[in-house]
């Protein structure tokens, strides 16, 4: 197995990071914005977020296709960024890997190469695989870098996995974390049980990509039984779409969150929170038009504090569903104190140049 991270980087994931979805920048012409996808990373970076995905669906897959050309650069990019930032604190790349194995194993060996220490690898796209296929895909991955697993809802390409699939992919040398995003109760507690009942489990940092949940999701203890006696596991931080906007407060979020889960009681005001973040949510990500206005709708925010020219996307279909501008204006209206923009202000002249 490839163990690329430094301890403290280890130490770090475990404890629970924010990692926004990076997204893509382009200008009208449906290029890449170069000046304004270095300005993200920046964004990122002096937000405070201990890591980012690059690669990923926010990202746009479409990246990949020879037409665009543009998974290694947007790679190289973010990578050039982190390196000139000098961080003193820990700091993760994470790359998206998907694909057939011989495609997964070409990005893992590209992402390793730009110096990302993490890959995070999409179930998606293989129809007709076996559960047993797949597990013997991740195992190959993780023998070039260190693996975050994804679970995937089946509205935007996932599938269902059983839990016994997530028991045997716990037991994989060089997972390392599971990113949850099926949106869905069982088959978060599937996967959370399953790590549970794995001698990895220690091994194993869960991350929420649930963003219909994000507050519950790391505020929760998890108990189960396994072989007679009761084994707690916590989902400690969040690799998330929605935080690829408004990351500044994501961040302090989930350090209230680390401070509140050390007390012996937790106010309800949590749960309002809960019900603030996913209505935010909803506007962002577009679920009652099936989640088609999801990346339009982040860059749409981003568009507005000025860290993107526009909303545009590889693909010329993808653009905001109709009414979700109205209800991005709700949102910022209704929960002023979850966006950054004053932050953004500050700094943004700086992340441009």
């Amino acid at each position: 197995m490839s163990t690329l991270l430094s301890q403290e980087q280890a130490l770090a994931l475990y404890e629970g990071l924010v990692i926004p979805a990076h997204p893509l920048a382009l200008n009208e012409h449906r290029q890449l914005d170069e000046r304004h996808q270095r300005a993200l990373t920046r964004y990122y970076l002096a937000s405070g977020a201990g890591g980012i995905a690059v690669g990923v669906h926010s990202t746009q897959f479409e990246i990949r296709d020879p037409q665009h050309g543009l998974f290694e650069k947007v790679l190289r990019l973010a990578s050039e960024e982190v390196e000139a930032a000098k961080l003193s604190r820990p700091f993760l790349r994470v790359a998206g890997i998907c694909g057939r194995t011989e495609q997964a194993l070409s990005e893992a060996a590209i992402a390793a190469g730009f110096g990302y220490e993490v890959g995070l690898l999409s179930m998606g796209g293989l129809q007709g695989w076996s559960e047993s296929d797949i597990l013997k895909r991740t195992e190959k991955v993780a023998e070039v870098i260190p693996v975050i697993g994804f679970y995937l809802q089946p509205s935007v390409g996932g599938r269902a996995f059983s839990f016994e699939f997530w028991r045997a992919f716990a037991d994989i040398p060089g997972v390392i974390a599971i990113k949850m995003a099926p949106f869905n109760r069982y088959q978060t507690i599937d996967v959370v049980r399953a790590v549970c009942c794995s001698e990895r489990r220690d091994q194993i940092a869960l991350y929420t990509g649930n963003d219909d949940n994000i507050v519950n999701d790391l505020l929760t203890v998890y108990r189960f039984q396994v072989q007679g006696r009761m084994v707690e596991k916590r989902i400690v931080g969040g690799l998330l779409g929605h935080w690829a906007v408004w990351t500044h407060k994501a961040v302090q979020l989930l350090e209230e969150i680390k401070h509140a889960r050390i007390q012996e009681s937790l106010s309800p005001e949590w749960l309002v929170r809960n019900v603030e973040v996913t209505d935010s949510n909803a506007a962002f990500f577009d679920p009652s038009h099936g989640f088609e206005g999801c990346i339009p709708g982040i860059y749409e925010v981003l568009r507005r504090q000025g860290l993107l020219k526009g909303t545009w996307c590889l693909n010329p279909h993808e653009e905001l569903s109709p009414g979700q501008n109205e209800e991005i204006d709700r949102v910022y209206s209704d929960y002023p104190h979850l966006n950054d923009d004053e932050f953004v202000r500050r700094h943004l002249s700086d992340w441009l140049k």
